[in-house]
C-alpha cells in the first residue's frame, strides 16, 4: 500500500538526514549551514511522512490492506517524532525580526577590522547596513542603548577585556587597547554556527560608553541570538555600569 510504505521510508530518511545534519555539523564534517540544510530537509520529509502515514492509517483500517497498517503507524509516529520538535524550534523564532546583525548604535556602529581578515569572512559584507537593519531592529527589539560606565575609558576597557574572556563559547580574535576595541567569535553549541562580535569603549564625559555589535555569518534571521548576546554581555559586565536600553 503506497501511502503506508511512503510514510515508512520517509520517516526513516527524515531521521537519518536530521541526525546526520546535526552530527556532521557538530563534529565539523560539514559546514554549519550545510548541516542545517540537511536537518531542514529531514523536517520536510517528516512532514510528508506524517501526511502519508495518516492517509495510510485511514486506508488500512480493514480488508486486505490491513497488513500495511503497522508500517503506516510506524511512519506516522516516527515522522511526528522528528516533525514536532523541529516545528517548535522554528515557531520559537516567530517573534524575532528576520535580521542577523544587531548594534547599539545605528549611526556610528562599531565596525569590524580584524574579522574582515579571517578566512571564513572572505567575500562577506561586514559593513553595517543601516537601511537594511535599523528599522527592523527597532521594531523587533525596541531601543538597545550602549552601556554606560562611570569609570574612564581605559579602566572600562580593561574590565570589558576581563569580562569578555570569561564568556562561554567566546574566542577573542583581536584586542586593541589603543582604539579600545576587541573582536571575537561566538560559537553555537549544536551546529557550531559562528557569529562575529565587536565591542568598543568610547569616552562619554567623565565616564564611558560601551558599544557592541554582533553579526551572524549565515542565514537571514538569528532567532534573537545576537540581541541576547549583547544583553548577556552587558549583564555580565555589571558593576557600576548603567542598564542597557
Amino acid at each position: 500500500m503506497i501511502p503506508a510504505w511512503l510514510s515508512f521510508f520517509d520517516a526513516i530518511l527524515a531521521i537519518v538526514l536530521a541526525s546526520v545534519g546535526v552530527l556532521a555539523a557538530h563534529f565539523y564534517y560539514l559546514a554549519p549551514f550545510q548541516g542545517f540544510q540537511l536537518f531542514a530537509f529531514g523536517f520536510v520529509l517528516s512532514l510528508v511522512g506524517t501526511i502519508a502515514g495518516l492517509i495510510g492509517i485511514s486506508m488500512t483500517r480493514t480488508g486486505v490492506r490491513a497488513g500495511a497498517r503497522p508500517r503506516a503507524i510506524f511512519g506516522t509516529v516516527a515522522s511526528l517524532a522528528i516533525f514536532v520538535p523541529i516545528l517548535l524550534i522554528f515557531l520559537s523564532g516567530r517573534g524575532y525580526p528576520p535580521i542577523n546583525d544587531i548594534t547599539t548604535d545605528f549611526d556610528n556602529p562599531p565596525e569590524f577590522t580584524h574579522a574582515t581578515e579571517l578566512a571564513d569572512n572572505q567575500g562577506r559584507e561586514m559593513k553595517y547596513n543601516k537601511l537594511r537593519y535599523a528599522q527592523r531592529q527597532s521594531a523587533g527589539y525596541g531601543e538597545l542603548a550602549p552601556l554606560k560606565a562611570t569609570t574612564d575609558p581605559d579602566a572600562t576597557f580593561a574590565k570589558v577585556e576581563a569580562t569578555a574572556k570569561q564568556m562561554p563559547t567566546w574566542v577573542i580574535t583581536s584586542d586593541d587597547p589603543k582604539t579600545r576595541a576587541l573582536e571575537g567569535v561566538a560559537t553555537s553549541g549544536l551546529f557550531h554556527f559562528h557569529d562575529d562580535f565587536v565591542i568598543q569603549v568610547r569616552a562619554d564625559g567623565t565616564g564611558s560608553l560601551i558599544e557592541m555589535r554582533s553579526k551572524s555569518r549565515d542565514g537571514i534571521g538569528d532567532f534573537g541570538v545576537n540581541y541576547k548576546r549583547i544583553k548577556t554581555f552587558f549583564a555580565a559586565f555589571g558593576g557600576d555600569s548603567g542598564a542597557a536600553g
